[in-house]
């Protein structure tokens, strides 16, 4: 007899769940999903194999959430490695380890301090940018040359931890898709210094903290203004077009609508309503 290993009911989950090092964002997803036997899930926020900690993760009609959940800034803990080169900025590429003389660490505090605001770099080529419909790491690791364009990364903190030779640890709080591997080789600049990163952890993501995977209710994390509607529960459980004269606010732009039971992100514009996510059951405390 075989036995069934996921159920057919599907959950409705938020948590955040603490990715170990040494493995993707993408395996231990599936861990998750075996754990509360649940097949219906995602994550948000992928973390790089070498990297571990807060990563969001959603079942069931929760994962239509993620675009409109709060999830900056984040924070990350990182170790610099100083005397190693690494084509990934990490210790998965490993060149060449060197021993280098000691930095100054008030010049490494006095520069990281300096090391905020909107910072232009140029992504990693062992990184998930898209190259031609292909990810940059998948061409990276294959040989090919990767050229990817410079952006930018808001950094809005930064803070010093400890300096002992060869390792530098700090913490950096910075925007969305920011690559601590790219930060910490700009600081190496800096220092005049070559090094990888041999550690990273991100501690959070906006307000998401890891805390032992307790439950979350997504209303506390939606960065949207709610909308007193008028018409009944039923109406948006149907999907039923609901006209620009049963919500209270009539301005363009993406709204909550909060019922006994449900939840719905509808969008106006230009006095006609468009769901953009329907009928989510709430979370039950």
């Amino acid at each position: 007899m075989q036995v069934r290993f996921y159920e057919k009911e599907q959950i409705n989950k938020l948590l955040v769940v603490n990715k170990p090092i040494f493995i993707s964002s993408n395996s231990y997803l599936n861990r998750i999903k075996r754990k509360f036997k649940n097949k219906k899930a995602g994550f948000s926020g992928t973390l790089d194999p070498f990297a571990k900690g807060c990563l969001i993760v959603a079942f069931g009609q929760y994962a239509k959430l993620f675009k409109y959940i709060s999830k900056t800034p984040k924070t990350y803990k990182a170790v610099i490695w100083l005397g190693v080169q690494s084509e990934s900025f990490d210790i998965e590429q490993i060149i060449d380890i060197s021993l280098v003389d000691n930095v100054d660490e008030k010049k490494i505090i006095d520069e990281l301090s300096l090391l905020t605001g909107k910072i232009e770099y140029i992504p990693p080529k062992f990184s998930a940018k898209k190259v031609d419909g292909k990810r940059a790491y998948e061409l990276a690791r294959n040989g090919e040359e990767v050229e990817l364009s410079k952006t930018t990364m808001n950094v809005y903190n930064t803070k010093f931890i400890s300096y002992r030779h060869p390792f530098i640890t700090f913490e950096v709080t910075v925007s969305e898709g920011t690559y601590v591997r790219s930060f910490a080789q700009i600081l190496l600049e800096k220092l005049n210094r070559v090094g990888t990163l041999s550690y990273l952890e991100r501690l959070n993501e906006g307000k998401f903290f890891f805390e032992n995977e307790k439950e979350l209710d997504p209303l506390d994390y939606i960065d949207l203004p709610i909308n007193k509607y008028f018409g009944t529960q039923e109406w948006l459980v149907q999907g039923k077009k609901i006209g620009i004269d049963y919500v209270e606010k009539k301005e363009n732009g993406k709204y909550l609508i909060i019922t006994e039971n449900y939840f719905s992100i509808i969008e106006i514009i230009d006095g006609e309503i468009k769901y953009l996510v329907n009928r989510v059951p709430k979370y039950e405390k």
